[in-house]
């Protein structure tokens, strides 16, 4: 039985941490499965992590439920949250619906996620009126990176805290089942999360969130260059993966791979048998 929002309001009553990673594919997703954790997010972030953008703004709808059905094809229990990827959700509110019915429909996703606070709140309604729960997420919002210039900490200041709390109760008021505080002073965050009933899923927000998400290839060290600040490596695979390529490629050129390990063997007798017949 999957995990559903039920389950997660429950956990913020009960203190319980609630962690949450990204998945973009099935045998990802399959692992983060089996090891329990309760919310897998299908990210916009593989722009960057899995296709080579330079941000997540050239993703699309299609890109984002092509891994949403490789994603909840590798679960069982987790509950499966996709982002709505850049403009799909901001033109009207009848195009917001559309797109998230069908991560919903189609891509088999259990609720969406949307970047922004006071001015997307309407459309958090519409979209929790329909029935699909919706993930809010405030602070450093890496769609708006063009607007923003740079990926740099939100609410540092008196007034962009005061409009990120605000924009925290509206959202909750919209009808969101969980928030994602992305790069927000951890004093804030506490404040925040003291301030709402539904629970923040922190990810550079300081430990008093009730819950952190990563990006599953930060948290694995499969990137081999910049590291975020909020990040944690528990694994440094890249190295590991480049290493095993390289003695790879290094046994192929000696000789040594295959061996009679990896090979096939058959009766031998048939092949003299052909090689006599194919004797002039």
């Amino acid at each position: 039985m999957r995990v559903t929002i039920t389950t997660i309001k429950e956990m913020k009553r009960q203190g319980e941490k609630i962690p949450v990673l990204t998945a973009y594919d099935y045998v990802t997703a399959s692992i983060i499965d089996e090891a329990g954790v309760p919310l897998i997010l299908v990210g916009d972030s593989l722009g960057m992590v899995v296709l080579g953008y330079d941000s997540t703004i050239p993703v699309t709808m299609a890109d984002m439920l092509h891994h949403t059905k490789a994603v909840v094809r590798g679960t069982k229990k987790a509950m499966v949250i996709s982002d709505m990827p850049f403009m799909s959700y901001h033109i009207d509110t009848a195009d917001a619906l559309r797109n998230a019915q069908k991560f919903v429909q189609q891509g088999g996703a259990q609720a969406v996620k949307l970047e922004g606070g006071e001015n997307i709140s309407e459309t958090v309604k519409k979209i929790v009126g329909c029935g699909i729960p919706v993930m809010g997420h405030i602070g450093l919002t890496p769609q708006s990176i063009l607007h923003l210039g740079e990926y740099r900490v939100q609410g540092k200041t008196g007034e962009q805290a005061r409009q990120l709390l605000h924009d925290a109760l509206v959202l909750e008021d919209a009808g969101i089942f969980a928030l994602v505080l992305e790069c927000v002073p951890a004093p804030l965050a506490n404040l925040i999360t003291m301030k709402i009933s539904v629970p923040t899923i922190g990810i550079g927000a300081g430990s008093a969130c009730d819950g952190q998400v990563q990006v599953i290839n930060d948290m694995l060290g499969l990137c081999l260059n910049h590291v975020p600040k909020h990040a944690r490596q528990y694994a440094r695979l890249g190295g590991e993966i480049k290493t095993a390529i390289n003695n790879y490629v290094k046994e192929i050129k000696s000789g040594d791979f295959p061996s009679a390990r990896e090979s096939y063997t058959m009766d031998e007798t048939l092949l003299e048998e052909i090689m006599r017949q194919q004797a002039p």
